[in-house]
């Protein structure tokens, strides 16, 4: 989670710039075997070229003339998401060096030097109006010397930026300059309300690059009230989409990146406003049936929900069999929905020791459903006569069972508690957390 700032710039990645030839470095990377070139779009990357990285870690990609201006990204290693890098392309030859440590730096290329310089430059100023804050000093000589110095960077790279690619990016960054002395309190409030300001959506440089995504995520992350950080979160979103106005592409890629980010952290109120809110209708617009079902999944299977309900085979002493409906199950307080399978060294590691765990529990407490997502119907039934307490269902197709997409299920072991009314009031990260909070319910139970 990203602290609150006082001063917050829309400060992005370093992008860099190719027009005939790009060559690159990477010091000490016996590792990287082969770079790949992409342009980026609104949507997607489309695939340019692929260079073999030497053993002193040289790389070049040889453009075609006609190779359109905007935003590359190379990518050195797997995941693709992790390992790459973006920079401007502008019809010049670029040469660049990039290392974990000191990231990417550029030798030739003004399109990008430039870039990188106003990105270093205007966070300086920014952090010593940080400083200033930080120590309480309200000194309004002092406070003008440093949006002075700021005015004055942002001026002069703009000019320096004319006739550039890199003019469209700088504009966009524009940081909040007030016109006197202001309080802390009031700067991030103002600063806030014109953050969008210089950023225009329906620019297609900005469009074809991640500039929009990373300045909409920074001012979600960034402009938060630490007791009301959800509220806030989803309040930032609403401001977000009304700047974005009438972008649809970009409003969906926006929104999806969003949404990913908050159901990946599993903040869910925020994931599912944006899903009830915007998503949904985009997604049905678009005939976008898989990411309509992510979201409903994910909706379904939220703290809150009923769970989905399915059948149930018991059987009883004599060995007849009856199937109920999970949702007329009424023989505990509590009933513990786990996803498993015969094949996950993990589910075999955590299975027994809950098992054990669940023999110390008040039946009329806890009731385990075991649920294999699994294709080995033989080898299951061999392995549930282990554990003759637990309900067991056989989740045919493993990850394309509907029982599984229900729950929104993307590994095993996966954990559900739901109160005796199917209602999903938990889901653990794994046994040991699963066991640390039943052991609180089961405290307060003894109490009573």
């Amino acid at each position: 989670m990203l602290k609150k700032l006082i001063f917050v710039f829309a400060t992005l990645p370093i992008f860099a710039l190719a027009q005939r030839t790009v060559k690159g470095k990477f010091p000490n990377t016996d590792d990287f075997k082969f770079a790949f070139l992409y342009q980026v779009t609104t949507q997607t990357s489309k695939f340019v070229n692929n260079a073999e990285i030497k053993e002193d870690g040289t790389f070049t990609f040889t453009l075609d003339k006609n190779q359109p201006t905007g935003t590359y990204r190379i990518v050195y290693n797997q995941p693709q998401d992790q390992y790459n890098f973006d920079f401007l392309y502008n019809n010049e030859d670029i040469e660049l060096t990039y290392d974990f440590d000191n990231g990417l730096t550029f030798i030739k290329s003004e399109e990008n030097k430039l870039w990188n310089s106003y990105n270093k430059s205007i966070q300086l100023v920014g952090n010593s109006l940080n400083n200033f804050y930080m120590k309480g000093e309200n000194n309004e000589e002092d406070f003008n010397k440093i949006i002075q110095i700021l005015q004055n960077t942002q001026t002069e790279f703009e000019k320096a930026a004319e006739g550039k690619m890199a003019l469209n990016f700088i504009t966009a960054s524009k940081p909040y300059i007030p016109s006197k002395y202001v309080d802390a309190q009031t700067f991030s409030e103002l600063a806030k309300a014109d953050y969008f300001k210089h950023i225009n959506f329906s620019n297609p440089v900005l469009q074809n690059s991640n500039f929009l995504i990373e300045a909409t995520l920074n001012y979600i992350y960034n402009f938060i009230h630490q007791e009301q950080i959800n509220a806030s979160y989803i309040t930032n979103i609403d401001t977000a989409v009304n700047a974005i106005g009438n972008n649809p592409e970009v409003k969906k890629v926006i929104l999806e990146v969003l949404y990913y980010q908050f159901s990946y952290e599993n903040i869910e109120s925020v994931a599912n406003h944006i899903a009830i809110t915007y998503l949904l209708d985009i997604a049905k617009a678009d005939n976008d049936t898989e990411l309509y079902n992510d979201l409903i999944y994910f909706k379904n299977a939220s703290i809150g929900n009923k769970g989905y309900d399915f059948d149930i085979v018991i059987y009883d002493e004599e060995g007849k069999a009856t199937v109920k409906k999970m949702h007329d199950l009424d023989e505990a307080e509590n009933y513990l929905i786990v996803f498993w399978s015969t094949t996950c060294s993990h589910c075999l590691e955590e299975i027994p020791q809950l098992l054990e765990y669940v023999k110390t529990i008040n039946p009329e407490q806890l009731k385990v459903i075991a649920i294999a997502l699994d294709e080995d119907r033989y080898r299951w039934k061999e392995m549930i006569k282990k554990y003759p307490e637990f309900y067991h269902v056989f989740g045919e197709g493993k990850w394309d069972n509907p029982i599984g997409d229900n729950y929104n299920v993307k590994a095993t072991p996966s954990y559900f508690v739901l109160d005796k009314n199917k209602v999903i009031i938990k889901k653990p990260y794994d046994f040991e957390a699963f066991k640390d909070y039943f052991s609180e319910i089961k405290a307060i139970k003894s109490k009573d």
